[in-house]
């Protein structure tokens, strides 16, 4: 027979949970509250004098072909970087999950990258690939490929995304290792039994018993790319060459602290918020339906 904690003193639950509410509140929905409110008005550079100008700056965010450039490269951003990091994390895992001499070195080594800030990871990277001076960099240029990130958008933003999937690998790969531990080697065993070859016996079995922790990884690598390619972006980049690497975080940044547009990058930022809110719904009401709890 299961028994339930039972709290005699009635403030107790509420006292428990009142430090993460006053975080959230803080951190959160204050932000939120604010960004939506100064997103419907115009302040002068030193904060001097505010005008309510209504949606004027959702319509010129509308009307701005570079928003939509943001926006496409934020798109190519996010796809690339949440799939690519999911399926080399997997790959990974299912390779580390299999018996083989010293598997806990190779685990360790593989989660390393996650220990590492964003910007951190994009310093390193720099180095390796700086134009004619980075190791690989001079390697490419050896074998007749042109690299210079600097001047060439595609390699610029092909740079952005190779520094944020090898750092959010690592990631993946903890909760699919996990996940895989948790899988029964007897339903392995039978399938084998029955003849299905390995191949098989994966993608028929024991994905489908991964697809909670795949659609978790799901939420989670689409929120970090949406937001926190800030640090590999502005460390790696600044949003260059002529856009090509402007994701729409990092242009809300610039437009607020560098240009001082407080109200335009509250817009902006208020269409991102929604952005995410929208898509993570329609993650819970489509892609839910084909996830398999145990």
């Amino acid at each position: 027979m299961e028994t339930q904690p039972v709290f005699k003193n009635k403030l107790l639950p509420y006292l428990l949970i009142a430090p993460q509410i006053i975080l959230t509140g803080l951190w959160f929905i204050y932000p939120s509250v604010e960004a939506l409110y100064q997103s419907f008005f115009r302040t002068d550079p030193l904060g001097v004098r505010t005008t309510f100008i209504g949606i004027q700056n959702y319509t010129r965010l509308f009307s701005d072909p570079r928003f939509f450039s943001s926006l496409r490269v934020t798109l190519v951003f996010a796809v690339l970087v949440t799939v690519l990091s999911m399926f080399i994390g997997l790959f990974l895992a299912s390779m580390a999950d299999k018996p083989l001499r010293g598997k806990r070195v190779y685990r360790t080594l593989l989660l390393l990258p996650y220990a590492l800030a964003p910007a951190v990871t994009a310093v390193l990277w720099r180095f390796l690939l700086a134009p004619r001076v980075g190791i690989i960099a001079r390697f490419l240029g050896d074998i007749g490929i042109r690299w210079d990130y600097r001047l060439d958008g595609g390699q610029a933003l092909l740079l952005v995304i190779l520094v944020a999937v090898w750092q959010r690998i690592a990631y993946n790969f903890i909760f699919y290792l996990a996940a895989l531990q948790s899988v029964p080697r007897s339903v392995v065993e039978a399938a084998h039994l029955d003849g299905a070859g390995s191949k098989r016996t994966f993608w028929s079995i024991v994905y489908p018993i991964l697809s909670p922790t795949t659609f978790f990884l799901l939420i989670m690598n689409i929120v970090y790319s949406l937001f926190e390619g800030f640090g590999i972006v502005h460390a790696l980049t600044q949003g260059g060459p002529a856009g090509a690497t402007e994701i729409l975080v990092y242009r809300l940044y610039v437009d607020g602290m560098i240009y001082q547009n407080i109200n335009r990058s509250a817009a902006q930022s208020v269409i991102l918020l929604v952005f995410v809110v929208l898509l993570t719904a329609l993650q819970f009401r489509w892609v839910e339906k084909r996830v398999h709890y145990a």
